[in-house]
């Protein structure tokens, strides 16, 4: 990913980018019934590495299978790239853990982005506390052996309803998580950056009482007038 992009997009938020992109046809990009376990951490960005889970089925997927060095989850984890949001289709079932506070600690220490899963984690008070933003839709079950089998690595999954793909520029904030197709990041993340500009002077104006009529959209020849004033009062 492009430094700079990397920059702009750790200082907007998903909102602002699901307009960006909304603005270019895409309508579906940000990925429903996700939250954070610490709102309080800064922007997760990074390229997306996926892993993928199916149904399980009983004679595939005994407890005996993480014994193996070559399981999927367990070679996800290992091979997810520093700087990349790990990115779990979990079939938006949350009954069976996506994984737990041991992997997502070692997603941490390899120097990973974020993880986000459409289904749940265990452990998440102590996920909650590490340093790795990390979003799911609620606490799940300690094991995934009764619902979920891991499969591929790194192929085009869907994740709360969003198709995903790998190498997808991945934003996570306290609200949630949006996907932006690799090919638009770098005008998607300028432009969220003007956006986020504007919208911080609309704000200021409105805390001083201003009607947004006129203001937001900028409708009126002052309101631009105003706007370039305060945008180089403020060296933005």
């Amino acid at each position: 990913m492009n430094p700079t992009t990397k920059d702009r997009l750790e200082g907007v938020s998903t909102a602002t980018l699901c307009t960006a992109l909304f603005k270019r046809g895409l309508r579906n990009q940000f990925i429903q019934d996700v939250r954070p376990l610490n709102p309080n951490l800064p922007n997760m960005v990074g390229e997306a590495f996926t892993l993928r889970y199916i149904p399980a089925r009983e004679d595939l997927n005994p407890l005996t299978v993480f014994q193996d060095r070559a399981h999927p989850q367990r070679q996800a984890v290992e091979q997810c790239p520093p700087g990349a949001v790990f990115v779990i289709d979990s079939r938006k079932d949350a009954r069976a853990a996506s994984a737990g506070g041991i992997l997502v600690t070692r997603l941490m220490k390899r120097g990973v982005a974020g993880v986000v899963t459409d289904g749940g984690f265990r452990d998440s008070p102590e996920i909650a506390r590490l340093s790795i933003p990390a979003y799911h839709q609620r606490p799940s079950a300690p094991t995934n052996l009764t619902l979920h089998q891991a499969l591929d690595i790194n192929v085009p999954i869907g994740c709360g309803d969003v198709a995903v793909w790998p190498g997808d520029v991945v934003v996570g904030d306290s609200e949630g998580v949006v996907v932006i197709p690799a090919a638009l990041a770098d005008e998607i993340a300028a432009e969220a950056v003007e956006m986020t500009v504007f919208e911080d002077f609309v704000i200021e104006k409105v805390q001083e009482g201003r009607s947004i009529l006129g203001l937001y959209p900028p409708t009126e020849e002052a309101s631009r007038k105003d706007f370039d004033a305060w945008r180089k009062a403020k060296g933005r």
